[in-house]
């Protein structure tokens, strides 16, 4: 079973608003591609002329179109959009709606789709040091600035002192905005802006509940994800005693803009676009970005439209493959011009110990934080513990509860708690210690203790079994790690699956970040605990360790592109674990895929001095577009130019990974694909590198040249990767593509497959 993911209960009642709204509202919310080049002279801007446009399809013909915010035009116009894309948003009658699609520009419309949104110990895990390597070469990512698009922030935690920061980048053109409980001057050299857009929401449904009116966060899923990407250091965070130490984000002398766009009601595309809209007007250099939509093509798709214009302004962005796995299939954000990332462990955990009565003591999961000092408790074994009757009578004993399959671990700590306890061991494969957080004593041990367990309380069943339980212990050099955990989504992607997705592996579970003091970190019974820090987990916690990673690279690297910065992340992976095994994937123990893994698990160090890189530009991401079959007004949705050159469609995008699909069986079909890629060299100098191919079954996979000679820094070079069939039996085969020369390994995934999702 995939265990909790941060915020997704909050954000479960979307659906629940869907169902009451749409049936009461006459009207609904709609974003709406405009031509610019169409926009006639005699409009000053291009506000103006939405104004305009929008008044032609009012069913009155009568309404002002002056920009008067008490008019009925304005209480119809949601937002116009300047940066992210050409339009607007607006709340339309059916009917309206029909009269806009025949005015002069319209280009296309799409529904205003709701999205679903998806560190003490983590910067030591990934080989962060501050007197060598991404630290100390990039001056903790200072001065550069990372956006963020969530619930807000808590201006007052720690995380965001300014201390030792230099002033604010001429660059940065954006602001703090006083709101409710939020005034500007609670910003700082660190936290220097704060932004919030709900008109898209309120005008969908106006009666819903949002919690504040104003950037401050009331939920705690912001404040964790900024403080993660570039938190100021904090010396003795904690969570109750589990995971002490020195909080810091990634790049801790990164600048932080929040841009409040997620509400506890929900979170709404015309919203999303608008906050990243604001965030390129401000100069951000990079977003990182905790939430997506599921299987819908990229030129509905908000979060993949208002990226690529991001992308065209050298905005790196960083998303959260979602939290849907561990089946295939399963991913959102596989957007070809943003970096899509994956949730790993670490090799740190939290834990209690439980004493049997024979003196053994067994080490389980656990985020238990109540005060326990009874010895010598009764303990005993009922199964899949699915009667709350029979457990209710177990007073004063541990009750040791299985979980077979790992699908009933959740119900089993619902039954324990409607039976109140004393306390409880769960035996499971479950590695996240949310279900550990209970009202009663709670320890999670894995199969093989859970044996042991067992033989034990069976053993002395005729006399009297018992144990002890002690709790708050953090533990370090946990083996093996990474793995994937498994709720991070898997590709291929639905939205582009001819380029790789994930991208690249970062760590998301029990990340510690800091979190507002007035919103409860957890509720046992009617009791509410608080804490300036929390423990969560999900891919929403891994996206903002990659933002943080790409603004060491962009401190290091100003002049590099977005593509430039994904490529040396991306190819400067990990793939063993600190087993020296390749990296596995935690519900099954078998070796991770690039459907799960991406390139491998990320590794800021390396990643300053990449060797090679593979760049983007927008014309290769057009061709990919028009390779796709997209149409004309599709491609200009996204690209906002009525000029899309379609003569060179190419779906072999210059992309630092390699997926080929074969028809496994059908004799008639293709058995050889071809790949053509360009590098560039951003070492030293004169350098040559060598290709080595990991060996597939079942394939021949050769490159062209095989060996590729630098003269000079900056210099292209082009090889063909050739793969070709010779043998296909399983769905999936793995393999990839290294060049090394003395200093650097530049490693590429390889997937070969039949699973076709489009």
């Amino acid at each position: 079973m995939a265990p909790h993911i941060s915020q997704c209960t909050l954000f479960s009642y979307i659906s629940l608003f869907h169902f009451i709204f749409i049936t009461l509202a006459q009207s609904d919310n709609y974003i709406i591609h405009m031509n610019l080049s169409a926009m006639p002279k005699a409009f000053s801007s291009h506000h103006t002329w939405y104004l305009s446009t929008l008044s032609s399809a009012l069913e009155n013909s009568q309404l002002a179109t002056t920009d008067n915010h008490n008019s009925p035009i304005s209480s119809k116009l949601i937002y116009t959009y300047t940066h992210a894309m050409n339009g607007f948003s607006a709340n339309l009658s059916p009917k309206e709606y029909e009269s806009l699609k025949n005015s002069l520009g319209y280009i296309s419309s799409i529904p205003d789709l709701p999205l679903k949104l998806d560190t003490t110990h983590s910067p030591q895990f990934l080989g962060l040091n501050p007197n060598k390597g991404a630290w100390h070469d990039s001056n903790f990512g200072q001065d550069v600035i990372i956006g963020l698009v969530d619930t807000g922030v808590w201006p007052e935690s720690e995380s965001f002192k300014d201390n030792g920061i230099t002033n604010i980048p001429s660059k940065w053109k954006g602001q703090c905005e006083n709101s409710i409980h939020f005034n500007s001057s609670l910003c700082n050299q660190k936290l220097i802006g704060a932004k919030f857009f709900n008109k898209g929401i309120l005008a969908k449904y106006p009666n819903i509940t949002l919690g504040l009116n104003s950037t401050r966060d009331t939920t705690g899923h912001g404040t964790h994800t900024s403080s993660t990407a570039a938190g100021s250091r904090v010396e003795q965070a904690s969570f109750f005693g589990y995971a002490i130490g020195t909080a810091s984000g990634i790049a801790s002398n990164s600048r932080i803009a929040m841009y409040k766009a997620l509400w506890e009601g929900g979170v709404q595309s015309s919203d999303v676009i608008a906050a990243i809209d604001a965030g390129i007007s401000d100069g951000v250099d990079v977003l990182s970005i905790s939430f997506g939509l599921n299987e819908i093509p990229l030129y509905e798709d908000p979060v993949a439209i208002a990226t690529f214009a991001a992308m065209e302004k050298g905005v790196f962005v960083s998303t959260s493959a979602g939290n849907n796995g561990p089946d295939i299939t399963t991913l959102h954000n596989g957007t070809p011009w943003v970096i899509t990332v994956a949730a790993g462990t670490t090799d740190r955990d939290f834990h209690g110990t439980l004493t049997l009565g024979n003196g053994k003591k067994i080490t389980g999961s656990s985020r238990y934080i109540g005060t326990f000092s009874t010895d010598n408790v009764p303990i005993v074994f009922m199964g899949l513990c699915d009667n709350v009757t029979e457990l209710e009578i177990l007073k004063r004993k541990f009750v040791v509860c299985e979980d077979k399959n790992g699908t009933s671990i959740a119900d089993q700590v619902n039954n324990l708690d409607a039976a109140n306890v004393f306390g409880a061991v769960l035996i499971s494969n479950v590695s996240d210690t949310y279900y550990s957080r209970n009202s009663f004593a709670t320890i999670i041990v894995d199969p093989i203790n859970g044996e042991i367990v067992k033989a034990y309380i069976k053993r002395y069943y005729n006399s009297t079994s018992s144990a002890s339980m002690s709790f708050m212990k953090t533990g370090f050099d946990v083996k093996p790690a990474p793995t994937v955990d498994s709720y991070s989504s898997r590709g291929p992607s639905f939205s582009c699956p001819f380029v790789l997705k994930p991208d690249i592996t970062a760590p998301g579970t029990s990340i510690l970040a800091a979190w507002p003091t007035n919103v409860p970190v957890l509720q046992l019974n009617a009791h509410k605990f608080f804490s300036k820090f929390n423990i969560e987990s999900g891919t929403s916690m891994a996206c903002p360790h990659v933002a943080g990673v790409a603004a060491l690279i962009k401190g290091a690297h100003h002049d590099w592109s977005p593509a430039a910065i994904r490529s040396a992340i991306m190819t400067t992976s990990d793939i063993f674990d600190n087993t020296n095994e390749q990296i596995k994937e935690i519900d099954t123990g078998y070796i991770a895929t690039p459907f799960a893994l991406g390139a491998g698990h990320i590794n800021p160090n390396r990643a300053l001095d990449p060797g090679l890189v593979y760049d983007v530009g927008v014309k290769d991401y057009v061709n990919l577009l028009c390779a796709l079959d997209y149409s004309q007004q599709n491609i200009t949705t996204i690209t906002r130019s009525s000029s899309n050159d379609c003569s060179k469609p190419s779906l072999d995008l210059n992309y630092p990974s390699f997926i080929a699909f074969f028809d496994g069986g059908n004799s008639s079909s293709s058995t050889v694909q071809e790949f053509h890629r360009i590098v560039t060299n951003v070492g030293e100098g004169q350098t040559t590198y060598v290709a080595n191919i990991t060996p597939i079954e079942g394939f021949h996979v050769s490159v062209i040249p095989n060996k590729l000679v630098f003269k000079e820094k900056n210099e292209k070079l082009s090889y063909k990767l050739r793969i070709e069939v010779s043998n296909m039996t399983k769905y999936v085969n793995i393999g990839s593509l290294t060049w090394m020369d003395v200093k650097h390994v530049v490693r590429s995934p390889i997937v070969v497959t039949t699973i076709y999702v489009m």
